[in-house]
């Protein structure tokens, strides 16, 4: 992937605006002209201010961390705090200039595609704020779990939130995903880009799941569920677990494309 360009870096540029005091609002637009406002304060919440899953969720951390795709580094920065060994990565160059005047130590320009670690450098991988998304599509997303298990040890976890897109009621979402079950894409795979005043980020597939879908997703991939932490809304917070290699077990079901059942 080529490096990111200032003009291409809207999501950084918003970040570093937000940062500096400025009240800051990103536009999120999907490839069929539909688009969401939405504000940047999240991304610099502590945790007194997150929601209880996501409080939750940073007790199964254990060991050292990979936080990909950090944004503003909240959590790699609570974790850090809590003396865990965090490296954060991130494809935007000013994004780690954010996170570096925050005081996170360790952080290194990195897309996710280019993740290719040593063996056993990482017990938590962290995929918050909807970042399972990343993995783009089913066939990249099987591709990328099996990395992922050639760079953690032994019994790590995946700690990854995304955002069942069955729970709407939207008629532009349900048309979005009957066109995507048309070209036998998953339902919930999006290509939106990033825009924030004269700046636009690039076009990129991202992927929202069901429970189910999530689940077939791990199958072969030496990853299995060890635990849903659930909410009344469409977000949920996945506890993936590693398995021993002689415990896998290959599955012959095929993914459907058409199917939403959660």
């Amino acid at each position: 992937m080529k490096k990111l360009k200032s003009e291409e870096d809207a999501f950084g540029h918003a970040l570093l605006d937000a940062q500096q005091g400025k009240e800051v609002d990103e536009i999120v637009e999907r490839d069929d002209g539909y688009f969401d406002t939405l504000s940047t304060k999240g991304y610099f919440s502590d945790y007194e201010a997150w929601s209880k899953i996501e409080q939750k969720a940073m007790q199964f951390v254990k060991g050292r961390v990979l936080d990909i795709g950090c944004g503003a580094g909240r959590h790699a920065l609570y974790l850090q705090k809590k003396g865990y060994d965090v490296l954060g990565i991130d494809i935007s160059p000013l994004v780690l200039d954010v996170c570096r005047k925050r005081g996170l130590k360790k952080l290194k320009l990195m897309p996710i595609e280019s993740i290719d670690f040593k063996p056993n450098s990482f017990d938590t991988i962290l995929m918050m704020g909807n970042n399972f998304g990343l993995l783009n599509n089913l066939e990249k997303a099987k591709r990328l779990l099996k990395r992922f298990y050639r760079i953690t040890g032994k019994d790590a976890l995946i700690i990854a939130s995304t955002s069942d897109p069955y729970k709407t009621d939207n008629p532009a979402h349900l048309q979005y995903h009957e066109m995507n079950r048309q070209k036998g894409r998953m339902s919930g795979q999006v290509r939106i880009r990033v825009r924030y005043q004269q700046y636009k980020g690039r076009w990129f597939d991202y992927l929202l799941v069901s429970r189910k879908e999530m689940t077939d997703i791990l199958s072969d991939t030496g990853w299995r569920i060890k635990k849903f932490l659930d909410t009344e809304r469409a977000g949920y917070i996945a506890i993936i677990q590693k398995q021993p290699q002689n415990t896998q077990t290959k599955s012959t079901r095929a993914l459907p494309s058409t199917s939403h059942k959660s």
